[in-house]
């Protein structure tokens, strides 16, 4: 028995020993070395990746097998401060680019700046044939002569009652576009209503303008008709009255403007294609080639001194020949890509996939 224990009791131990050795050097696997830790936090993944085609990329340099174009190289940094939070427009990231990589792709930009804008309103028109405007007219008119008899009556409520014809009558003229001044101009009879139906040396032109045009529109500012049926002549006027009622249907509303016809060229109902050249004065603007949209969000890439390139989300105003206006988003002096726009875009998103990858 004694030798038997002699046997079992160092196998025993020698078993016990082994699962030790195993259970610490398991534990020591399981933790990185330091120096590996440090090299992984700090080391740059080269990625290389064709500039027309962002979803071709390769760990090291070639030539895109769809286009042929050189594989130019990005690095995917690991340090946190180029993991900040600017993708401010989804699925888009900032990132940078050097100045050989610009050239490539042929990157351009534009400042930001102030600038004086005007917007080109193209619209069509006629010749007024407007009975219904006559009518109102002339029953505006009976309305002042019959007030005028009935001032001295001795019944009130019939000088009461021709003062409310008149209000109505102008409420009317108002409802059918024409402004205070031309009302009052009709009382004191200085306006030929015949014109509305026969001209006579002078026209009504009605012109059907975009209601997201009529913003800075003005009675005084000058237009310009051409008539198809009447080639080399151009009829210059000025407007005198912008309607106040939407046309539900066709999203316009009509502006009236009053021009000479001494010739009598214009017949009523005439159609004419109108030009309206509307001065919107001076507005922080951007090039309209800056400009990109991703559901229904305009955004610009803003490019910095240091070739950084940050997509930013604006709100736009009108557009002028060639321009935004921009009404909040960016500042004087920054300066927006206007040429290679979607490869910038492109290049945006493949950072911004990038990104998501690693913080996974």
């Amino acid at each position: 028995m004694t030798k038997t224990w002699k046997i079992v009791v160092p196998f025993l131990l020698g078993l016990v020993l082994l699962n030790v050795v195993g259970i610490y050097f398991w534990q020591r696997s399981q933790q990185p070395m330091p120096e590996q830790t440090t090299q992984d936090t700090t080391e740059k993944k080269v990625v290389y990746h064709c500039p027309m085609h962002p979803q071709i990329t390769s760990d090291k340099p070639g030539q895109c097998p769809i286009c042929g174009m050189d594989l130019v190289k990005i690095e995917d940094h690991a340090e946190g401060h180029d993991h900040a939070d600017n993708t401010s427009v989804g699925g888009r990231a900032e990132f940078a680019l050097s100045e050989e990589s610009q050239q490539k792709i042929g990157v351009t930009s534009a400042p930001v700046e102030r600038r004086s804008l005007t917007q080109e309103i193209r619209a069509t028109g006629r010749v007024a044939y407007d009975p219904e405007l006559y009518a109102a007219i002339e029953e505006y008119r009976q309305a002042l002569i019959s007030r005028e008899q009935l001032k001295d009556s001795s019944y009130k409520g019939f000088v009461d009652q021709s003062a409310a014809l008149v209000k109505s009558a102008a409420t009317k003229l108002k409802l059918l576009g024409l402004t205070e001044e031309q009302i009052g101009k009709i009382g004191r009879g200085g306006s030929n209503a015949i014109n509305l139906i026969l001209p006579e040396g002078r026209v009504w032109v009605y012109a059907e303008v975009f209601e997201y045009e009529v913003r800075g529109l003005k009675p005084g500012q000058t237009i310009e008709a051409e008539a198809p049926s009447i080639p080399g002549e151009t009829f210059k006027g000025r407007i005198s009255s912008i309607s106040p009622v939407l046309n539900a249907p066709t999203r316009t509303i009509r502006v009236r403007a009053e021009v000479p016809d001494p010739k009598g060229l214009l017949r009523p109902d005439t159609f004419l294609n109108v030009r309206i050249i509307n001065d919107l004065g001076e507005k922080l603007a951007i090039p309209e080639d800056a400009v990109l949209f991703n559901e229904g969000q305009a955004y610009v890439f803003v490019k910095d001194s240091t070739e950084r390139f940050q997509p930013r989300p604006v709100q736009l105003g009108v557009k002028a020949k060639g321009f935004y206006e921009v009404t909040s988003g960016l500042s004087p002096g920054e300066n927006v890509v206007t040429g290679a726009n979607f490869l910038i875009d492109s290049e945006s998103r493949l950072k911004s996939v990038l990104m998501d990858k690693n913080s996974r």
